[in-house]
């Protein structure tokens, strides 16, 4: 029903690995342009996707470079943001004149079940307006956005938190975002490829 949904351009909430999200069709900018009427966004912040795998991620970006990669690889699924080169083809809400998208894999099975009936990306803001406290619970999200969303999906209460954001410039990596995942734990992983 909620992949259903995306499909007809509307509005989606469902729970992620830290907090509820709000989906659409990450390649319809119609849709993309409902989640911004409906959240409300501040100019120039991009909108993070999540995909199902590195294959899908080239959907929403034109490269995936090697360090971006073993990032990938080492902590996907989870709560990792690679910041990546972005099509120009894509919404422009959702890069917000950056040139650039944030792509994720959800580990939250009911995520991935989403992103996966889809079969495109979806956008993944925590839903809740800008200033307004993310939600934990869908009754909270469900108190922000009502009869904006078409369908809601209950993953229970979650444990917070946020993704870490991060780009990788020159085989190096740049936490744009701190979050779950340490930027020692990031840079870890590009060291060992010298080792």
């Amino acid at each position: 029903m909620a992949a259903a949904a995306l499909r007809r351009g509307e509005l989606v909430v469902f729970p992620t690995e830290t907090l509820y999200g709000l989906g659409a069709d990450a390649t319809a900018a119609a849709a993309v342009e409902r989640l911004v009427a409906a959240r409300g966004r501040t100019p120039g912040k991009p909108i993070l996707v999540l995909v199902r795998d590195l294959a899908m991620a080239l959907a929403v970006a034109t490269e995936v470079p090697a360090a971006a990669r073993r990032l990938a690889a080492r902590f996907w699924p989870g709560p990792l943001t690679l910041v990546l080169p972005a099509r120009a083809e894509l919404p422009p809400a959702l890069t917000a004149g950056t040139g650039t998208v944030g792509v994720r894999v959800s580990s939250h099975p009911l995520a991935a079940a989403l992103v996966a009936a889809l079969g495109r990306p979806v956008t993944a803001p925590s839903a809740n307006p800008p200033g307004a406290e993310p939600p934990r619970r869908l009754a909270e999200a469900r108190a922000y956005f009502a009869d904006a969303v078409a369908a809601w999906i209950d993953g229970g209460t979650l444990p917070g938190g946020a993704s870490t954001v991060a780009a990788v410039e020159d085989g190096r990596v740049r936490v744009l975002r701190a979050g779950t995942i340490a930027a020692a734990a990031l840079e870890a992983v590009l060291a060992e490829e010298g080792r």
